[in-house]
């Protein structure tokens, strides 16, 4: 599984989906909304409650995998031409 990391990490949009693929399952599944998690101690008690059920685990892993995957390549990791990306690709114009 070779993924260019240095380059998903450099992408603000990858952060952006990594923290929808782990707030959204645990949030849609607990029935909650963004105005619910008011404090640190209401988030982290969210947080634990997440962690103690396998649906919800099971969810955000499958979430994750889903922005991590490039549907463009077979099996898990990036393609030659993404591997030798040093930055995030722009749109050509």
């Amino acid at each position: 599984m070779k993924i260019n990391w240095r380059v998903r990490l450099k992408n603000p949009v990858f952060w952006a989906q990594l923290a929808a693929a782990i707030v959204l399952p645990i949030l849609a599944y607990l029935g909650l909304a963004w105005g619910d998690m008011t404090s640190w101690a209401a988030l982290a008690g969210i947080l634990v409650q997440a962690v103690k059920n396998p649906v919800i685990l099971v969810s955000v892993v499958v979430s994750v995998w889903g922005i991590v995957n490039d549907p463009t390549t077979a099996g898990l990791g990036d393609s030659k031409k993404a591997l030798g990306y040093q930055r995030p690709k722009q749109e050509e114009q």
